[in-house]
């Protein structure tokens, strides 16, 4: 109905042909009209303007004899001569080459071929879109991107080292200290050393693609914490099961820390020296958009429903702190068959906190 009313408004051929080039000149782009010989039949004020051609070298010329020869290459021969008679329609190709007045340039091609009811001739339709400074952008982009993850893994890497020297200087001074308060809060921010530079260490292994596979990072989070902390003395079994799930490396840091504190926490009150079969089991479900971290352990656990040990401790916080930044609730259950501390992520809320 458009095009018939439209036809209706222009029946004067030289009106049509006005509104036609008046077009042409307002696009923005370069754009070109060709007959089925791929000779110009007509083309825009920027066609003209970015190319440096004069109309008299180009009105009636076949496209690929204007200028030097620019436009004669072996995949714009492809893609007029081939893809367009057969598709009708070539869009968004890519062609890079080398202008002699302008330089080296990337140009994005869209063409169309018109067909008209009451003849059998046709024309093509040409735009032109030059994307030299878009293709640079994306370069340049994806040259900081790299240089950024290069900086990144360099910091990374030194960061570890250095949380792996501060641990020792710690712990050299626990040997050396008599008071035994200060022994234990120097032990205390060992621990919160080790399990930092744990995190980091097996962070860093999937930094490059952005999201971590939970259920692998866990399992060598928690065997290196195992190796770290229980020694050949100590009959305690750390076991990770659950869905896989992924998430991004900001959420397995967090994740990853939780499930730190609280092993460590089990690790330091949960058993006793005569403790047997004592095992610590992390779990991490996925339900839709949902989740849940259990760290339970069989050992002697509290009554008051605390993470064995005081609700204002230091790990207490540090647990409530992340579980808040991933917008999930700590619910704590314990008694004389163990503890068990669950961080929830609920779409709905309706975890209630400890």
């Amino acid at each position: 109905m458009g095009a018939h009313m439209f036809s209706e408004q222009f029946t004067d051929s030289h009106d049509a042909s006005a509104l036609a080039t008046a077009i042409m000149d307002t696009v923005c782009e370069p754009f070109v009209v060709l007959d089925e010989g791929l000779r110009v039949v007509a083309a825009s004020r920027s066609f003209y303007r970015t190319f440096t051609f004069d109309p008299r070298d180009v009105q009636g010329k076949l496209l690929y004899d204007l200028g030097d020869g620019e436009w004669n290459t072996a995949k714009l021969r492809t893609l007029l001569g081939k893809v367009l008679p057969e598709s009708g329609v070539m869009e968004g190709c890519e062609v890079e080459h080398e202008f002699p007045d302008i330089g080296r340039r990337t140009m994005l091609l869209n063409a169309r071929k018109v067909f008209y009811e009451q003849s059998s001739r046709a024309n093509i339709l040409l735009g032109i879109e030059d994307i030299t400074s878009r293709r640079f952008l994306e370069r340049e982009k994806d040259e900081l991107l790299r240089q950024k993850d290069v900086l990144l893994r360099e910091m990374q890497h030194r960061i570890g080292n250095s949380l792996q020297i501060i641990a020792s200087i710690i712990m050299s001074k626990v040997r050396t200290i008599e008071s035994e308060e200060t022994r234990r809060h120097l032990s205390d921010a060992h621990d919160r050393v080790v399990s930092i530079a744990a995190v980091q260490q097996h962070l860093q292994v999937s930094a490059a693609i952005g999201s971590i596979e939970l259920a692998p990072y866990l399992t060598k989070l928690c065997a290196a914490i195992s190796n770290s902390m229980i020694g050949d003395d100590r009959s305690i079994t750390l076991k990770v099961s659950g869905d896989s799930g992924w998430a991004t490396n900001r959420k397995a840091e967090s994740l990853g820390l939780i499930v730190t504190e609280l092993v460590i926490n089990s690790l330091k009150h949960a058993f006793n020296e005569g403790s047997k079969d004592a095992r610590i089991t992390v779990a991490y479900d996925v339900f839709g958009k949902d989740w849940k971290l259990v760290v339970s352990d069989n050992g002697i656990g509290k009554p008051d429903g605390a993470f064995a040990q005081p609700k204002t401790g230091l790990g207490t916080g540090i647990v409530r702190a992340l579980a808040s930044q991933l917008d999930a609730q700590v619910i704590t259950v314990s008694g004389h068959q163990g503890t068990i501390v669950s961080v929830t992520h609920s779409t709905f809320g309706t975890a209630a906190p400890a």
